[in-house]
């Protein structure tokens, strides 16, 4: 199933991973990504949960070539048992062409941050789900809200969550916040935050959905789309100096 871009895949993991500062980070990352426990993945390696726990935290040296190999022939297996969701998410971001007049810029995040990270990224204000804001995200997506809703097919729309949907999708020239919100609610699949660029008054309903879908809404207070941009492409040199 999908050999090549399983092969992609299991090479980006295991170079990040090896080219990493701090490789028990980057395999919590990976881990997380593709929704597999700790004690899950200890049990298809035949070892003990806290052998997972002491690489991740770093009371463990650096893995070889062997157990990386491991690690990543484990991740995409139990992934294909499941039905092969994140290696089919990340074939759809290989060799096919994004919808670009709406994208405005799309990045994965070399380490997970939380939400609470990018509202100061973005200059933002919580308005809904304040609680959650600990939520680990893995990139963003910022979308022309105007030419994502007139123009984009529902599997475009799909493309703006990259290969994972732990991530924040940011739309700007927004009104009220209506149409984003409806058009979360109506693809099905829910992105970890939504962050709004652009309102002149927030519409009550947004905020209903998000609480309802329990999404975290945002409202970004950046002077323009080059400061928000410029801000998010900040976090993403954060995270790539601390590998």
């Amino acid at each position: 199933m999908l050999e090549k871009e399983k092969e992609a895949l299991a090479k980006r993991i295991a170079g990040e991973i090896t080219l990493s500062s701090d490789p028990g980070k980057t395999m919590r990352k990976w881990r997380e990504i593709f929704g597999i426990s700790q004690t899950e993945l200890a049990e298809y390696l035949g070892v003990s949960s806290s052998v997972i726990s002491d690489y991740e935290g770093g009371r463990r040296k650096s893995p070889g070539a062997s157990t990386i190999r491991k690690f990543v022939e484990a991740l995409l297996e139990i992934d294909e048992r499941r039905g092969g969701n994140v290696i089919k998410a990340f074939s759809k971001t290989i060799g096919s062409e994004l919808p670009t007049s709406a994208i405005l810029d799309i990045r994965e995040f070399a380490l997970p941050l939380t939400i609470k990270d990018l509202v100061g990224a973005v200059k933002g204000d919580v308005v809904a789900n304040m609680h959650l804001l600990d939520r680990r995200i893995y990139g963003y997506t910022v979308v022309d809200s105007i030419k994502a809703i007139l123009e984009m097919s529902s599997e475009e729309f799909l493309k703006l969550y990259g290969w994972t949907t732990e991530r924040a999708l940011i739309f700007t020239k927004v009104t009220t916040g209506r149409s984003p919100m409806i058009a979360v609610r109506v693809q099905g699949l829910k992105p970890a935050v939504v962050v709004l660029h652009g309102v002149k008054k927030l519409d009550e309903l947004a905020v209903k959905l998000a609480e309802r879908e329990r999404v975290p809404l945002v409202v970004s207070h950046a002077s323009s789309e080059a400061e928000l941009i410029t801000g998010l492409r900040r976090l993403v040199e954060k995270t790539e100096r601390e590998l």
